[in-house]
């Protein structure tokens, strides 16, 4: 399955292609691996490359390409071999062309894919963005648009925010349980949408609201147009956007991203607390969550791990080996502020646990005397099937792991998660509204061999006979 994490649609009176540029180095910390745009100039003609931003179109000339309308795509995932598989994807259909670019994970696409392939259907890419591409055109055929999304999103399951583009028509569309982020601004002379609310930041744009669960929106230069589709009774909001992966200044679903790593510090002080001499964040991820930590334990807060800035994500890079290697040239301790102190060592999550045990090590190679791990999220159990690249038991140090076993493994004086509860109370969204998956085993989508969340349990219905 392929991660697809950054999205961006622009209309504007003015060429689009600068802007929506901007707005993907906005979300480049959402992929690191491609990127892409798809602008409509009396056709809609499709720009992509590996790497960053920069790398994916240093062999363009922005200025030149025409055209008012357009989608941007920014992705990780360790399937990237070419740019023809970078996104948005592009498709000539009957009721003409479709681009889309997407953030998340269709979790039923082979099947769909098999019905379209015994319907006539060829595949060039075979990706899931094929699949809903030629779905959405099927529908199109005999239906307005909202009518043809609203069947669309009746036959696909999972999580999605979509970016796409019907000819010179461009569009957002957001899952019905909200799972991925997407968001509305206005910027000069024209209008966005956007995986977070820093891509309008950057444009010097003013957000206007999140895109509902469920709802399409469509987009000009001039306005926009709200069709309200699908009305789930709860939703399932992803908690890991507000504990790491969106970025710190950006504001989703009405909630401040900073100052929600700032509560989690807070409450994991109140669960976890330690006698230490500093606390100190591994940057840049868990910088909030320690500040909340200091200021609820009342130990001053360091900086005392230096981050080289040209590296790249450990989390997201493609395999374990470039992981751990890069790991020792991404961090550097200040020695004055770890030799012979006890340090409480903030993050916001341990997922394979080999990172964080190459940096304690660090810490005691350069004289810590003791180290105190505090974790803003809790255990992460169980695999996450909806765009995070956390798609096996295996690669999970607590899925088979007690908390000792892991402080053990990775050789902390001690060690101490977030509560569930606290995790709810922080980000300040009910449990029932949340995805929690990956933290306690249940989902709110049907997956095959997986705990739905909704289902009743075992037990209830062994007393109900």
């Amino acid at each position: 399955m392929n991660e697809c994490c950054g999205v961006v649609a622009v209309a504007s009176r003015n060429k689009v292609a600068e802007n929506i540029y901007i707005a993907l180095m906005a979300l480049q910390h959402r992929g690191q691996e491609a990127a892409g745009m798809a602008i409509f100039n009396k056709k809609i003609e499709n720009f992509k490359g590996l790497g960053l931003v920069d790398e994916a179109f240093k062999r363009i000339n922005l200025q030149e390409i025409n055209g008012n309308v357009g989608i941007g795509h920014v992705y990780y995932s360790i399937k990237i071999s070419s740019p023809e598989n970078a996104q948005p994807t592009l498709l000539q259909t009957p009721v003409g062309e479709i681009a889309i670019a997407h953030n998340g994970i269709i979790t039923n696409w082979k099947k769909l894919k098999e019905e379209l392939m015994e319907e006539g259907h060829s595949f060039l890419y075979g990706n899931e963005e094929e699949v809903v591409g030629y779905l959405l055109a099927k529908y199109l055929e005999d239906k307005s648009i909202e009518k043809a999304v609203k069947s669309l999103m009746k036959k696909i399951e999972g999580s999605y925010s979509f970016t796409l583009m019907l000819n010179d028509r461009v569009f957002g569309l957001r899952d019905p349980l909200g799972i991925k982020p997407l968001c509305l601004g206005e910027i000069e002379n024209g209008y966005i949408i956007a995986s977070e609310s820093v891509a309008i930041d950057a444009l010097g744009g003013k957000f206007i609201r999140d895109v509902m669960p469920g709802e399409l929106i469509e987009i000009t230069p001039d306005g926009y147009k709200s069709y309200k589709l699908v009305n789930e009774k709860h939703k399932a909001h992803c908690f890991f956007e507000y504990v790491y992966f969106a970025r710190a200044d950006s504001v989703i679903d009405g909630i401040d991203v900073y100052k929600t790593r700032e509560r989690l510090g807070e409450i994991l002080a109140e669960e976890h607390p330690v006698d230490a001499d500093y606390v100190v964040p591994i940057p840049d991820s868990g910088r909030a969550h320690a500040y909340g930590y200091s200021k609820a334990s009342g130990i001053p807060l360091a900086e005392g791990l230096m981050k080289n800035r040209y590296i790249a994500r450990t989390f997201i890079l493609p395999t374990q080996q470039i992981r751990e290697k890069l790991v020792q040239m991404k961090l550097n301790p200040v020695k004055s502020i770890i030799n012979g102190k006890k340090i409480v060592l903030v993050d916001d999550s341990i997922v394979r646990g080999t990172t964080i045990k190459k940096i304690i090590a660090l810490l005691r190679r350069h004289g810590a005397k003791e180290v105190h791990v505090r974790i803003g999220s809790p255990p992460i159990i169980a695999p996450c099937y909806f765009g995070i690249d956390m798609t096996t038991r295996e690669q999970l140090i607590a899925s088979n792991k007690t908390i000792e076993e892991i402080r053990k493994e990775i050789n902390a004086d001690s060690l101490g998660y977030i509560s569930i509860d606290g995790l709810i109370k922080a980000i300040g969204i009910e449990k029932n509204n949340l995805c929690l998956g990956c933290v306690t085993g249940e989902y709110p989508v049907k997956i095959e061999g997986e705990k739905y969340r909704f289902q009743e349990r075992l037990e209830k219905w062994q007393e109900g006979k």
